[in-house]
């Protein structure tokens, strides 16, 4: 690529990236509390938690890891972006109560449910801290991957690149410069994405030659939703689902909704975008195979790249800064979720002077950098798209998703005893890790999960809940209210 191509694209990822910068700074000057760090200030509009779901969501997975998936096995594709939108539709219903809690992590979710404990305040934090950590290693790889090979600038210097950048998101505000960075990206990216799979389309001949050319499994039913194997497609069920519903970023941006029906009506719309992200990576994918169909299941990480390869200079141009803008809004997510539990779980746990908000946040700001450094080392030291989000997800969702959601199911009659909490929770983390490590058939999260329900079952028996007339409310208190977890607010069953 010559100069004045790298040239051009530099030049229109600068524009985009700095547009968003300086959303983060503006917003961050006038946001300066330890709540808009944390939680955007409990009053983030709607639409902007609905762009920034959607931008949190649709990151380098889409552009490298989805994409490959459409080229190689077609319709199977969208079992990933529906397992996806069914743990968002899933935190939906649990929003309005969600909301009214004040949470600010997910910690703060088992300290409402099993009361507060050092011990599982610790265990809680560092099990939520995977998924997030993973993205963050997994965008610096994916952002490298793909630059490149386009750039042929080497591997190393690009994820140095992407970390410096992450950080200009997160430092001035926290989740509040986040997210307000995240609806910028995130209405570039559903116009661009638009434009680009128009013109990958239309680069293989229109939509009838790329039928003729890609074999008829790949779009026909069923057989296209099969081709993925159903392997893998269980494999995705149970790392995705149960990894959303456990994963950080989406809970902050309900505690940082104004109100529990704004969160719920944001999950929709994000999970709508969430869906035509799909569609994007599917046309993007089929195109490609049209256009190249040597690279096979093997190559199908190298899709992305190879297009980028075919692009003309002006859309090249818009596609650099289109995925820079991706990639970006997810690191920062990431970032800023993982320093939220450092700093109000880990820290909170094992020091009890209070610090004054200036402190915390200055302190946040540290470890947002030593945070940073940490996952570039990891990412350059490991660098696979795939791996870094199969594991964390596994883990992460083995080990809180069957304590935290039948915690708040049963939170509307019961107080569950905190033995119940670990117990579930060792027995997972144990289970997956033994099926990791046998290389099981079957995937490891699947005997995770299993495992850690089995244990929540027997050690309800040994260690009785207590009854609690009417409920728990979300602020920890029996209520004798007949309100439904997960009603619209006002309701009552």
């Amino acid at each position: 690529m010559n100069t004045g191509t790298i040239a051009l694209i530099a030049t229109t990822a600068f524009i985009v990236l700095g547009i968003g910068v300086w959303i983060s700074f503006y917003v961050g000057r006038k946001n300066k509390t330890e709540e808009a760090w944390l939680v955007g200030g409990r009053s983030l509009p709607m639409y902007v938690v609905a762009f920034t779901q959607y931008a949190t969501a649709v990151g380098g997975g889409v552009l490298v890891a989805h994409v490959g998936i459409g080229y190689a096995w077609g319709l199977s594709i969208f079992w990933y972006e529906l397992f996806v939108v069914a743990g968002m539709l899933i935190i939906a219903a649990f929003a309005n109560w969600l909301r009214k809690g004040r949470f600010s992590t997910i910690p703060d979710i088992f300290v409402r449910l099993y009361g507060r404990n050092k011990t599982l305040l610790s265990v809680v934090a560092i099990a939520v801290i995977l998924v997030p950590f993973g993205w963050l290693a997994t965008q610096f790889v994916a952002f490298a991957s793909l630059f490149s090979e386009v750039t042929g600038i080497p591997f190393t210097p690009l994820i140095v690149a992407m970390a410096i950048i992450s950080l200009l998101f997160v430092l001035p505000g926290g989740l509040t410069s986040v997210a307000w960075s995240d609806f910028f990206f995130g209405v570039f990216m559903v116009g661009i994405s638009i434009v680009i799979a128009i013109y990958a389309v239309m680069s293989a001949g229109g939509w009838n030659e790329v039928v003729e050319r890609v074999p008829d499994d790949v779009f026909t039913m069923p057989e296209g939703l099969t081709l993925a194997g159903a392997g893998t497609i269980v494999l995705w069920f149970f790392a995705i689902v149960p990894g959303t519903l456990t994963n950080q970023l989406y809970y902050q941006r309900v505690f940082a909704s104004r109100s529990g029906k704004d969160a719920r009506t944001s999950l929709y719309l994000g999970a709508v975008m969430v869906m035509i992200a799909g569609v994007y990576a599917f046309f993007i994918g089929v195109s490609i195979r049209a256009m190249n169909p040597t690279l096979g299941e093997d190559g199908r990480e190298l899709a992305a790249g190879w297009f980028l390869t075919q692009v003309p200079t002006w859309l090249l141009a818009l596609y650099g800064a289109f995925l820079m803008a991706t990639i970006v809004s997810t690191t920062g997510s990431a970032l800023q979720s993982v320093v939220a539990n450092l700093i109000n779980d880990l820290r909170g746990a094992f020091i009890k002077e209070k610090s004054s908000p200036q402190q915390t946040i200055a302190l946040s700001r540290w470890c947002t950098v030593g945070v940073t450094a940490l996952a570039a080392v990891l990412a350059i030291a490991y660098p696979s798209a795939l791996d870094w989000l199969v594991a964390t997800y596994a883990y992460s969702a083995s080990i809180l998703a069957v304590p935290m959601l039948v915690g708040i199911i049963l939170a509307k009659r019961f107080r569950i005893p905190v033995q119940v909490s670990f117990a579930s929770m060792g027995v997972g983390l144990v289970g997956c890790g033994i099926a990791h490590l046998m290389g099981t058939t079957v995937p490891y999260a699947v005997f995770g999960i299993v495992a850690s329900s089995v244990a929540y079952v027997i050690a309800m028996a040994i260690w009785k809940p207590v009854r609690v007339p009417g409920g728990l409310a979300p602020d920890g208190t029996p209520e004798d209210s007949n309100e439904r977890i997960g009603a619209p607010e006002g309701e009552q069953v």
